[in-house]
């Protein structure tokens, strides 16, 4: 990392398909033009880093309701507007892969082989009871104060 390089830096709250797409849509473009990028998942925003499988952990009796009702993954995203019972989502998704655009999956990808930080809000993680096991791989975890480092030196700071 160089001194001079420029820094983006996004919060992604939405666990909404429609924001998440533009959250990673930014992130790309940032690095591509050769930003330090890093996006800080907190709330529901982390359901887009959640595995798409379960995975075997033990969690108490609130967590493992949070669990039951939020998504688990970027595939199981709804929609900000328009969501229609889960039949906006599929819509976008078509629209999307008919306009040869990258999915939700496929923008987390890239981000990654891009050197975008992904980091896990470690006091919602505790709050919404989920664990490292049931995110993706290669992610980081850190709190707010760690988040606000990486902002402070940043001359885009995006909330989403």
């Amino acid at each position: 990392m160089t001194e001079n390089k420029e820094k983006t830096t996004i919060v992604l709250f939405s666990g909404e398909l429609d924001k998440a797409i533009a959250a990673f849509i930014i992130a790309n473009g940032a690095a591509a033009y050769d930003h330090d990028v890093t996006i800080f998942f907190t709330f529901w925003g982390l359901n887009a880093l959640r595995k798409d499988e379960q995975a075997a952990v033990k969690k108490g009796f609130l967590e493992n309701m949070f669990a039951k009702m939020m998504p688990r993954g970027a595939n199981r995203l709804g929609l900000s507007k328009m969501n229609f019972g889960g039949m906006g989502p599929k819509m976008i998704k078509h629209v999307m892969k008919k306009h040869n655009a990258l999915s939700l999956p496929e923008l987390i990808e890239l981000a990654q082989e891009q050197g975008v930080k992904l980091v896990g809000c470690t006091m919602t993680m505790d709050l919404l009871g989920l664990q490292k096991e049931e995110l993706l791989d290669g992610i980081e975890y850190a709190g707010v104060a760690a988040y606000l480092g990486d902002a402070t030196d940043a001359k885009v700071n995006l909330f989403i």
